[in-house]
């Protein structure tokens, strides 16, 4: 293990000495990572590009919090997000290699409580059938219980509400992303392993491939140090939002999306797939790693990434997605959490790729560097650049209709108690359980029981009413629709106030009812 350790450091160090020369290709990789930066006014950003097996290029810049002057470097941690998937895929095929658990074992053999909202899910569903996003579950289905963190929903509580989540389609009939089967996944390997999900990681995956920057569970910020926080852009600057506390407390969606590391690790982990050593390869067979990266549910193309990319098919393995590029085979990820993102891509075919990690809003920044990040392997005779991309985007943003864009809510007004007495009083949602609808100083709140951040004041937009949620870092607001009919209780649905806002603020899945007065 400590050989591993080793043999990534210097690994690692002859890519870094190799990308501090200056050649025209990292001059050329330097622009594109400047315009993206000034494009989108990025707080800070860690970039690495592996060509042929070898780190050719390092960039950092920025600040982990902005106007502290600390510099990101390549040892900032940042949140992966979802890229934390295909970590937690390694940690059940190391299991496999190891005899404890296979593919196709019911979920039921590990975690008998488990129940999917249909029977026959639930006796079919396999461990594989947790990692492909074909489950059924609508897209984000019940992600609310991960996010906003922090929140008082634990793994059990989870396992429990997927019964009552019903499903958007047939069970393995196609893809649709979700986040609480990738939780249940770490269960399951809980199980199998023996230990909590967070012991295995470190000692299946961290330990054994020298990753001894990366962070799961809880752990203290002050003793690891130079940890980047989150953005969010507000009246032209980029201003901090739930910056860590002195303890990083371990968080229920780790499975899915809860694991941080740094750029060093990072390109430790990528290269590990490219040019794996001898001693990799006894810790992930090549078995295991060809199935993990293997196409198990086709994913539809988009008409941008047919019109970009000239991709045939694009599909999802176990916590990676894939597609051909320009003619060229890619394997990749990508991680979004409130105000972090990142993307780790592959190609796997030339040994090369490209890992970035961004601490501020930067969803369309995302999908522009990683484009033209792309097409600097696929494509290099290409001329359209950052600019390009990011002009194409804004051009399809102004061609969206109305009706797929927020609403103008500068008229809004907060509802007055009186005119909601009808509706107010506490409801409950079979899987996210209790929220109070109730008055407060002439006003009306909305306030969810275990989840903290989902609390807003109740708003009045012409002859409908949303919440307006407390918290800037939680985003959509929601547009709340009560209902009465007959005898029956009256009902609350909710919906995102913005078409394009994330997926997983997916209020669309909730059936609130009246159970109760308020207090």
């Amino acid at each position: 293990m400590r050989g591993l350790l080793l043999i990534s450091a210097l690994l690692f160090a002859a890519g870094t000495t190799q990308a501090a020369t200056s050649t025209p290709e990292t001059q050329t990789l330097d622009r594109i990572v400047n315009a993206t930066i000034a494009r989108y006014h990025l707080p800070g950003i860690a970039v690495g590009v592996i060509e042929n097996g070898k780190v050719v290029y390092t960039r950092t810049a920025g600040e982990t919090v902005a106007g502290s002057g600390e510099k990101i470097t390549p040892r900032t941690l940042f949140k992966i997000a979802s890229n934390s998937k295909a970590m937690t895929t390694a940690l059940l095929g190391r299991l496999v290699d190891q005899g404890k658990l296979r593919w196709d074992d019911p979920v039921t053999k590990y975690l008998p409580q488990f129940q999917m909202h249909d029977p026959w899910v639930t006796a079919n569903m396999r461990v594989a059938d947790l990692l492909t996003h074909s489950s059924g579950l609508p897209e984000g289905g019940g992600d609310l219980m991960l996010w906003p963190e922090p929140n008082a929903f634990t793994r059990a509580d989870i396992i429990h509400a997927l019964r009552y989540i019903e499903p958007g389609y047939s069970f393995r009939s196609q893809y649709q992303y979700d986040n609480l089967l990738y939780v249940v996944a770490g269960e399951v390997a809980a199980a199998a392993g023996g230990a909590p999900y967070e012991t295995l990681m470190r000692r299946e995956v961290f330990e054994p491939l020298g990753l001894g920057r990366c962070q799961v569970g809880s752990w203290s910020r002050d003793s690891v140090g130079n940890v980047a926080q989150p953005h969010y852009r507000h009246d032209g600057r980029n201003v901090p939002m739930h910056e860590d506390g002195a303890t990083i407390p371990a968080i229920t969606s780790a499975p899915a999306g809860g694991i941080r590391c740094d750029l060093a690790d990072m390109l430790v982990w990528a290269r590990n797939w490219l040019v794996p050593t001898p001693a990799q390869l006894q810790w992930l067979s090549w078995p295991q790693r060809a199935t993990l990266q293997a196409p198990h549910m086709l994913i539809p193309v988009s008409t941008q990434r047919r019109q970009w990319d000239n991709t045939h098919v694009m599909a999802y393995g176990y916590g990676w997605r894939m597609a051909d590029i320009d003619g060229a085979w890619a394997v990749w990820h990508t991680g979004t959490l409130g105000g972090m993102y990142s993307m780790l891509a592959l190609l796997p075919d030339r040994q090369s790729g490209f890992v970035f990690m961004i601490n501020g809003e930067a969803e369309d920044a995302r999908t522009v560097l990683g484009e033209v990040l792309m097409k600097h392997f696929t494509a290099p005779q290409e001329r359209r650049g950052v600019a390009w991309y990011a002009d194409a985007l804004d051009e399809q943003a102004k061609q969206r209709p109305a009706s797929a864009s927020a609403p103008d809510t500068s008229t809004r007004q907060p509802a007055g108690s009186a005119e909601l007495a009808a509706f107010t009083g506490i409801y409950r949602d079979p899987w996210l359980g209790e929220a109070a609808v109730c008055p407060r100083g002439g006003q009306v709140r909305f306030a969810a029981k275990k989840s903290p951040r989902l609390a807003g004041t109740v708003m009045r937009l012409g002859s409908r009413y949303f919440v307006h949620w407390d918290d800037n870092g939680v985003d959509p607001a929601a547009w709340m629709d009560f209902r009465t009919t007959g005898d029956g209780p009256t009902t609350l649905r909710m919906a995102k106030l913005d078409p394009q806002g994330d997926f997983s603020s997916d209020y669309e899945d909730l059936r609130f009812e009246r159970v109760r007065d308020c207090p």
